[in-house]
C-alpha cells in the first residue's frame, strides 16, 4: 500500500469512529503541513542523532523509586512514566487519524468561551483515578497496589498563593508558592504566556525536553516521549486560555509516533476515543469525547507482561471531571 493510499484508509477510518464535528474540519493543507514537519524533523533527528547505548530504563512514568521503611516494608511508588527513549530515526509521523482528531479538539478548545482572569483567583482541577503502587512484603514478595488519586487542586493564576489541594477529605496547603510556574508545576499566567505557534510551542517544550531527557542527559526518557508527556501532564492539569489548548493539541500532531485507540474508557467510566503513544511495551492514552473531542482523562495500558501485570492491564488512570477559574481556594464555581 502506497503512503497516499495508507494516508486516505487512515483518514476514512477516523471519519468512522468520529461523528461529524460540530465546527469547520481542518483544511486538507493544514494537516499536509504538519505532515511535511514531521518529515523535516524526522530527516533532522536521523542526521543529528548520536549513537546511543542500548540500556533502556523508565523514565518519570517509567519506574520512579521512592523508598520508605514502614514496618519492615518497603514501599515503591511507581509513577508509570509516559516518558521512553529517544524515538529511533524510523518512527514515523504521526497518523492521519491522530493529526484529524487533535485538529479537532484544537478547533473544539479554540471556540471556547474566554474567560477573563484576575490576580487573586485560582485555577481548579477535580480529577479521579489512580496510580500503581509495588509495595514489597516482609517476606520479599512484591505486591501491586492501587493509589487512590482522586482529589481537587486550587493553584493561584498568578502563583502568589501556596496551592491548596484537597484529598480524601483533607486540605493541606503545599509547601512554598508555585511563583511564575513552569512546564512542570504550570499556573494559568504561566500557560498565558506560552508561544501559541505550535511550532514554537513544541521547540521550546523538546527544548526542555532535550536538555534534561536528550543525549548525554543520562536520561533514558527522550526528547519525543517527553514532550507528548508535558502536553498531556498540561493538558490534564492546567486550566489555561482556549487558544493555549489548541496549540497544545497542535504542537502534539508534530510528534513523530502518535496513533489513534479507537475505543477507550477513562477512570470515570466514560468511553472514548484516544490519541496514543507507545513504549517499550506501555501505551500513554489521551482519551476525548467522540462528540465533542473534549479531553476525559489520561491512561496508561500494558501491552506486554512485565513486573506491572499483565497485558492489558490499567496501571494509571486519571479522569478530569471538573476544571475552571474560581475567586476563592476551596470554591468550585
Amino acid at each position: 500500500m502506497s503512503l497516499e493510499q495508507r494516508e486516505q484508509s487512515e483518514r476514512e477510518q477516523a471519519s468512522r469512529m468520529l461523528p461529524p464535528a460540530p465546527y469547520p474540519e481542518p483544511a486538507p493543507r493544514r494537516v499536509e503541513a504538519r505532515r511535511e514537519h514531521f518529515l523535516t524533523e524526522i530527516d533532522r533527528q536521523a542526521r543529528s542523532r548520536s549513537p546511543r547505548g542500548a540500556l533502556r530504563s523508565r523514565g518519570r512514568w517509567g519506574l520512579a523509586l521512592g523508598a520508605a521503611v514502614a514496618a519492615g516494608a518497603a514501599v515503591v511508588v511507581l509513577t508509570l512514566n509516559f516518558g521512553s527513549p529517544g524515538a529511533p530515526p524510523n518512527v514515523p509521523p504521526a497518523s492521519a487519524a491522530s493529526v484529524e482528531l487533535l485538529e479537532r479538539a484544537a478547533l473544539a478548545a479554540a471556540t471556547t468561551p474566554q474567560t477573563k482572569v484576575r490576580a487573586g483567583q485560582y485555577s481548579y482541577v477535580k480529577t479521579v483515578g489512580h496510580t500503581s503502587v509495588l509495595s514489597e512484603t516482609k517476606s520479599g514478595e512484591m505486591q501491586l497496589l492501587r493509589e487512590n488519586e482522586a482529589m481537587e487542586q486550587w493553584t493561584s493564576v498568578d502563583g502568589s498563593e501556596q496551592t491548596l489541594q484537597r484529598k480524601e477529605g483533607n486540605d493541606k496547603l503545599l509547601p512554598g508558592t508555585p511563583g511564575r510556574g513552569n512546564l512542570n508545576a504550570p499556573t494559568y499566567n504561566f500557560l498565558a504566556a506560552l508561544p501559541t505557534d505550535p511550532d514554537l510551542l513544541l521547540k521550546q517544550i523538546r527544548d526542555d525536553a532535550e536538555k534534561n531527557h536528550g543525549a548525554g542527559s543520562d536520561s533514558t526518557t527522550g526528547p519525543d516521549q517527553e514532550a507528548f508527556v508535558t502536553i498531556g501532564d498540561l493538558l490534564r492539569d492546567g486550566v489555561s486560555p482556549p487558544e493555549t489548548t489548541a496549540a497544545l493539541y497542535r504542537a502534539a500532531a508534530l510528534i513523530p509516533g502518535v496513533d489513534v485507540v479507537p475505543d477507550a474508557v477513562d477512570a470515570a467510566g466514560r468511553k472514548g476515543i484516544a490519541v496514543a503513544r507507545t513504549h517499550d511495551g506501555e501505551r500513554t492514552e489521551w482519551i476525548f469525547d467522540k462528540s465533542t473531542a473534549r479531553l476525559l482523562g489520561e491512561r496508561t495500558v500494558l501491552l506486554e507482561d512485565n513486573a506491572w501485570g499483565k497485558v492489558g492491564t490499567v496501571v494509571t488512570s486519571v479522569a478530569v471531571i471538573g476544571s475552571g477559574i474560581v475567586d476563592e481556594a476551596g470554591r468550585t464555581n
